[in-house]
């Protein structure tokens, strides 16, 4: 009696446990049956044309996976398509990875570099093994392209694959990557995750796509000195991106790029290597003095034109405040004297405020400004005129009385900070040439490797995030929770006006990174996992677990620009 006692407790728990298999999938709001094992897309198969749309990854628990992610156990899960910006990433990253086996294929003698994203898209340069730039023709860019169609149309797997580290760098010692070699040379990690495509090998911090046949829609051409891959558009993503002409974006980040070569710091492994011989010292002292040559080439230029305004606009968190006080700095060197006007006064009335689709009060919208007053006042400043600064209390939500007088006199320069400063309506009615606008971002030019890109909107939300938490007393989840707004304000009101400035002022630093992890990581860490923010937050983790921390947090200049994040600036001070 006994016995058949427990063959029915045995069925019972085996009944129970199937009752238990089952997804909840957010994208039909219902919960599917599954049998253990299955793989997302299978998953997704078996839902059909009720998904709505054709998934490249999705969010299990709120992390991105693969569709070839097997479910053992009940999950939440959302299908992504390539409209989303985790879809977006994982397209982009299969995409590198089948340019690279066509290059293995086409030019098999070339390393594929993947330098930056502009454009609307990535640009890749072919080099010898010897780091030489490789001339990327017509006649070859399309040979690539026609490579990597023909291998979308064999819809071959993408396999990820993990092994021992030793067994994984000597796969990419036989692919001559270097890169690879030297990044996990600085990581000491016992097992390696890498993806197969045909016989070639390659890594990255993120899925992809199951396999090639995913992977339709894109374009190759030539761009500058190298290609431009350009994945879906964002707008229409049946559709590959067209090329936007970014001649002064591309000339910055290439005199950052050299910049980088000569310090030896080009990559996230030649980094790490740099803080375990404990060079971050001489790295911080470079980079600054390059920060200070750059704005005193600006001073100077506007010295020679004798400008009267100059206007700094750049996205969030690209440390447009302390670029302003170092460049006034440089003015005064020059012999101008800086006088500064803040575009948050001239804000309207909270009542006369445009909102945005979503019905809220859209301040980053140029309308929340009083054009017609602050053009007034400028006009009337450049002709030498006494004006009165208007003053706007947020709290009350409206000007408020306060005498504020200026006068712009002979030898006197105008700063005006202020994310609508490229905008050509903000200064519509003043004479051009008295004006002198300048873009400031961290366009970070470090890579992980050559294949794997660093985001500048990721250094940028680094920044944010510490910053937000030091001054602002904000968590890091409700940083990143407003991320999303942040951004849609910066494609709207700022990088549609890059190419209007008359200098480019590239913030980022080849040395924070490591000085920011150990301000940053933490607070990432604390995200918990039932947030829709632990996507973000778990995979800036990732990103960050290939970075070493430095302890040279106290040889950064106190006028340096990452002072204006984790804390120590001597601007700051002055004011406080």
């Amino acid at each position: 009696m006994g016995a058949v006692l427990r063959v029915w407790r045995k069925i019972g728990t085996f009944a129970e446990m199937k009752e238990q298999l089952k997804i909840y999938c957010v994208n039909i709001g219902r919960y599917v049956d599954i049998d253990g094992g299955e793989t997302l897309a299978e998953i997704a198969d078996k839902i059909g044309p009720e998904l709505g749309l054709t998934p490249v990854c999705a969010h299990v628990n709120n992390c991105n996976q693969s569709l070839s992610f097997p479910v053992f156990s009940p999950k939440q899960v959302e299908y992504l398509d390539r409209r989303s910006a985790s879809g977006r990433r994982v397209y982009l990253r299969s995409l590198v990875m089948l340019l690279y086996k066509a290059v293995k294929m086409v030019a098999p003698e070339a390393r594929l570099k993947v330098e930056h994203s502009i454009a609307r898209g990535l640009y890749c340069r072919l080099m010898y093994s010897d780091g030489r730039s490789m001339p990327a023709p017509v006649a070859l860019v399309d040979r690539l392209r026609d490579t990597m169609h023909g291998l979308v149309g064999k819809d071959l797997p993408l396999r990820r694959r993990e092994r021992l580290s030793d067994d994984v760098r000597e796969r990419f010692r036989r692919q001559d990557m270097p890169d690879k070699l030297r990044l996990m040379q600085t990581l000491h990690r016992l097992y390696t995750v890498f993806y197969t495509l045909d016989g070639v090998y390659d890594s990255f911090p993120g899925p992809l796509v199951p396999s090639t046949g995913h992977l339709g829609v894109f374009n190759l051409v030539t761009y500058k000195e190298g290609m431009l891959l350009l994945g879906p558009d964002a707008e229409d993503p049946s559709r590959p991106a067209e090329p936007q002409e970014q001649r002064k974006m591309y000339m910055a980040f290439t005199e950052y790029l050299r910049f980088n070569r000569v310090i030896g710091v080009g990559d996230v492994g030649e980094l790490n290597r740099a803080v375990q011989q404990r060079r971050t010292a001489m790295l911080i002292n470079v980079a600054e003095a390059l920060h200070s040559k750059l704005l005193g080439r600006i001073s100077d230029r506007i010295a020679e034109r004798g400008s009267r305004i100059v206007l700094l606009a750049g996205p969030s968190s690209s440390g447009k405040t302390t670029t302003a006080k170092r460049l006034g700095i440089q003015l005064m060197t020059n012999m101008l004297t800086p006088k500064v006007i803040s575009l948050d006064d001239y804000f309207v009335d909270r009542e006369r405020t445009p909102r945005d689709a979503d019905g809220e009060l859209d301040y980053e919208s140029l309308y929340a400004l009083d054009l017609e007053r602050l053009q007034t006042d400028l006009a009337a400043l450049l002709r030498g005129e006494e004006v009165n600064l208007p003053t706007y209390s947020f709290e009350l939500g409206r000007r408020v009385d306060k005498r504020k007088p200026m006068r712009l006199n002979p030898g006197e320069v105008l700063l005006i900070e202020g994310i609508h400063g490229l905008n050509p309506e903000l200064t519509a009615s003043l004479p051009q040439q008295e004006l002198f606008k300048i873009y400031v971002s961290a366009l970070t030019t470090l890579s992980i490797d050559d294949h794997n890109w660093i985001p500048t909107t990721d250094n940028r939300l680094l920044r944010r995030i510490v910053r937000d938490y030091k001054y602002r007393h904000t968590s890091a989840l409700d940083t990143i929770r407003r991320w999303p707004s942040v951004r849609r304000g910066e494609e709207k009101y700022i990088f549609p006006y890059q190419e209007q400035a008359d200098a480019m002022f590239n913030s980022a630093l080849p040395y924070e990174l490591p000085i920011l992890k150990k301000f940053v990581y933490p607070m990432l860490c604390r995200v918990e996992p039932q947030s829709p923010c632990y996507t973000m937050a778990r995979r800036l983790v990732k990103f960050l677990n290939y970075i070493r921390v430095s302890d040279a947090e106290d040889e950064v200049p106190i006028n340096s620009i990452l002072r204006e994040f984790i804390g120590g600036c001597c601007f700051y001070r002055e004011e406080d």
